[in-house]
């Protein structure tokens, strides 16, 4: 990252700060045993608006109030008020390209003790430009990874915590390490349920398959907004089921849906073509669903996103926000 993208603001310990004071130490909680949970957002740059456009944040900040809540992580800010706070972080950064958006809620006290009770809690929410997390201008080659996904009852996936991304970590560097760009997970049932960091979908004549919440899959923000678009704008079903392994060697498309992966194709798996070994037409088209959706090129899924002009109000000075 050169010095003219880096980020400026963040904002952390109640305030907002220069980018290089959000410090924690090596004794807090949350960096030695994972006790904190996030969020990715993106945000993207429509240079003919002169603006930038942050995806779903009334959905991602609902969604980590109710992560912190099941992590005994108490956050003192509303949705809306957590709303504020990211348009004034990518205000004050004066953004001019597509952004990744990052909020922590963690167990902040410097102590040692794997117990949570007692614990101090904080968040930090901190943002930078980003591009694309894998190649999605071509067919991802991926496979089905030796590494099974955390279960329910031992770290749930949907909570998105952050010590549990160990797990995501593994089956990412297998993949990488083995020559492909991602990998797989199976669940303890033996069914695939997602990539190591996106969800998944199936296509098979002309339905799309993907697994269902109680596989214990992460509740993908992304994944709801393309069910949408496939059912309004395809006419195209969705159902949600177990998918067994083999399925993927027989399904006409895959594709990856995720904040970070977008909406990403895959032409093979485990060195086996999908369908004709192109990127099929209904993945390509939900991809360009879903950019014209994010870059606010279609008016109609507006309630999706909160415009920042960034370019006009970036001189606002710094501006704390306390919590109640």
């Amino acid at each position: 990252m050169t010095d003219s993208n880096k980020p400026r603001y963040a904002f952390f310990d109640g305030d907002f700060v220069p980018f290089e004071n959000a410090k924690v130490s090596v004794m807090t909680h949350a960096f030695n045993y994972g006790t904190g949970v996030f969020e990715g957002i993106r945000g993207y740059w429509n240079d003919d608006h002169q603006r930038l456009y942050l995806v779903a944040l009334r959905e991602h900040y609902s969604r980590l109030r109710k992560n912190s809540a099941m992590m005994c992580i108490a956050l003192p800010y509303t949705v809306d008020e957590l709303i504020d706070m990211t348009v004034r972080l990518v205000t004050m950064n004066e953004f001019s390209s597509d952004v990744y958006i990052r909020p922590i809620a963690y167990k902040s006290s410097e102590q040692i003790g794997v117990s949570m009770e007692g614990v101090a809690d904080a968040f930090t929410l901190i943002a930078a430009p980003f591009g694309n997390y894998v190649d999605i201008d071509r067919g991802l080659s991926v496979t089905v990874s030796s590494w099974q996904r955390t279960a329910d009852n031992a770290i749930p996936g949907r909570a998105k915590v952050t010590g549990n991304y160990a797990n995501t970590a593994l089956v990412k560097n297998e993949a990488v390490m083995n020559g492909y760009d991602e990998g797989l997970v199976l669940n303890h049932l033996g069914h695939v349920i997602e990539g190591s960091a996106e969800n998944l979908f199936l296509v098979r004549d002309n339905v799309l398959l993907t697994p269902g919440r109680e596989e214990g899959i992460l509740e993908g923000i992304t994944r709801d907004i393309i069910i949408r678009l496939a059912a309004a704008e395809l006419d195209c079903a969705t159902i949600e089921r177990p998918i067994a392994r083999s399925e993927l060697y027989y399904a006409d498309e895959i594709f990856l849906t995720g904040t970070g992966a977008q909406v990403a194709p895959v032409t093979q798996v485990d060195r086996r073509k999908v369908g004709n070994g192109q990127v099929g037409p209904i993945s390509r088209a939900l991809q360009k669903m879903y950019f014209d959706v994010v870059r606010g090129r279609n008016n109609k899924y507006a309630s999706l996103l909160t415009p920042a002009e960034t370019s006009a109000a970036g001189q606002r000075a710094p501006v704390s926000v306390t919590a109640h």
